[in-house]
């Protein structure tokens, strides 16, 4: 997936995007970091074309996205979004929302690889079980595993993570974290997230400010530079401190972001 300078604004006096360029190589890992406002969910949603650039293009394997028919782009798309829509109907049909001609077995394996499956056999009807109008009888990380097993139905080679965690308490973070990291195995993969353990891990982060790309580069070279990246980190915006080494906290303990 390759952004080739995009530009985009939803109208000509709104904040947006300007001349963005970076590449996701296939297979790879690569994290949109910023503060509020800088942009990243215009990033990702530039890919499925809910929008399309103001200039500039973004391809997939060299081919313009908008020269391809919106049902192959978005079949070759897996998304999983902060805020999961589920409708009123089984909990086997929720999940196998968006995936074709799929069977009954299909469905109970994307469960148990988004570890689902054995909450399902709690539910009074198990997979026939109705979820509520978007999903009232769920928490929220069961949403998310709902989410996260349509995506690993739908199998596509490109993934992409909107804040996925952000609205989950600390045990269901880690159940959801773990699935995660079994949906994006092989994928070209880009994450949104706020929090240091989802991004660090990344092949690359590419940090946004007001719409420019500022910086990109993997967690140590971004931290050494001290930059905007250091700063979110040190002020919390990207994560607490918790499981940062001894020299990441050095890292961000010294120089300009000591002040912060």
């Amino acid at each position: 997936v390759r952004f080739h300078d995009v530009s985009f604004r939803y109208n000509p006096l709104s904040p947006g995007l300007d001349h963005i360029s970076f590449e996701v190589a296939a297979g790879q890992r690569v994290a949109i970091l910023g503060a509020a406002g800088s942009g990243k969910s215009t990033v990702v949603n530039l890919i499925p074309r809910f929008y399309d650039p103001t200039d500039g293009m973004i391809t997939i394997d060299g081919v313009d996205v908008r020269e391809v028919t919106l049902e192959s782009l978005r079949d070759n798309v897996g998304i999983v979004f902060q805020d999961v829509f589920l409708f009123f109907a089984p909990i086997r049909e929720n999940i196998a929302y968006g995936a074709r001609n799929v069977t009954f077995a299909q469905v109970e394996e994307a469960a148990k690889a988004a570890q689902l499956h054995d909450f399902i056999l709690t539910l009074p009807e198990g997979y026939d079980t109705l979820v509520g109008e978007r999903g009232m009888q769920l928490s929220g990380g069961q949403r998310q595993r709902v989410s996260i097993a349509r995506a690993l139905l739908k199998n596509a080679p490109v993934l992409v993570l909107d804040e996925a965690t952000s609205h989950l308490d600390a045990a269901n973070e880690q159940q959801v974290r773990q699935a995660l990291g079994r949906l994006m195995e092989g994928r070209t993969t880009l994450v949104i997230a706020h929090r240091l353990s989802t991004i660090r891990d990344a092949h690359r982060i590419v940090v946004l400010d007001g719409g420019h790309l500022v910086d990109q580069g993997n967690h140590q070279e971004l931290l050494k530079r001290q930059g905007l990246y250091a700063q979110l980190v040190s002020t919390q915006l990207v994560a607490s401190f918790a499981n940062i080494s001894e020299d990441e906290h050095d890292h961000l303990t010294s120089g300009s972001t000591s002040q912060l």
